[in-house]
């Protein structure tokens, strides 16, 4: 019988350099929905996704259990192969003269570099995700003379190459002006017609949009509420999630969260 969640924890706890960042963590994530992750700096998100990506391994107790695609043990090269993520540290091992056609083909073969003796399926995989997402004037760029958010939906295009079930976006609008912030949420949002499901990591609640089927709050490293983002995203739940008194409001279906004045 086919298992309709990819990712399915039980009282799964992890440590790392003796800290447990993960706490009795209850977690089953669908391949029908994309998920937002939210929470502050430190509250377990990145030893979230070391943990799906199998970086770093729960501590077994009774009753606990892990399991991704429906199984304990799975071998790391099918899991790169059926999930690909992004995060900000990528963009450092990028040749800066490398053009975003070359970068995203690079994708094909898990490397970072000019590949050489390239086929024509090859070409014709990178050409079809280029139309599909709308950056065939991003094509001939060499990547250092784009833009961050440019750079940011390069690498997301290199990542879905391979065709992943799961795209684990780490804070894919950190450190961006508004200009690429908003480009790079508009060009994930489009996302939604590829049949890739996104997991996107953020503290940032600007970047939850309506593809997002799920939110999950993550505080010193449990789930402290979880459900659609109707339900979820209120002033009581931002408030004891950051520990800051602020007051949430969406408009034109995007969220916005002010300080309250003392």
């Amino acid at each position: 019988m086919f298992n309709k969640f990819w990712f399915d924890a039980k009282n799964i706890n992890c440590f790392k350099n003796g800290c447990r960042v993960i706490k009795d963590l209850n977690l089953k994530i669908s391949y029908s929905e994309n998920v937002i992750l939210i929470g502050p700096n430190g509250s377990g998100k990145s030893s979230l996704i070391e943990i799906i990506n199998r970086n770093i391994y729960p501590v077994k107790f009774n009753e606990s259990k892990l399991k991704i695609f429906d199984k304990e043990l799975i071998n790391l090269w099918e899991l790169r192969k059926r999930i690909s993520t992004v995060n900000n540290d990528i963009k450092n091992r990028i040749n800066p003269n490398l053009q975003v056609f070359d970068l995203i083909l690079s994708g094909l073969y898990g490397r970072y570099c000019y590949i050489q003796n390239k086929s024509e399926l090859d070409s014709y995989k990178v050409e079809k995700i280029i139309q599909k997402m709308n950056i065939s004037n991003l094509s001939k760029k060499y990547f250092s003379h784009l833009s961050d958010g440019e750079k940011q939906i390069s690498l997301i295009a290199r990542a879905l190459i391979k065709k992943p079930d799961i795209l684990i976006l780490d804070e894919p609008i950190a450190n961006l002006d508004y200009k690429s912030k908003f480009f790079v949420v508009d060009k994930i949002n489009e996302l939604s017609k590829l049949h890739t499901k996104i997991l996107c990591v953020t503290h940032d609640i600007s970047t939850i949009t309506k593809i997002y089927d799920r939110v999950i709050m993550l505080k010193d490293g449990k789930i402290i509420a979880d459900g659609c983002q109707n339900k979820i995203i209120n002033s009581e739940n931002l408030n004891m999630l950051y520990g800051i008194d602020v007051e949430v409001t969406k408009n034109n279906g995007l969220w916005k969260i002010n300080r309250r004045t003392k």
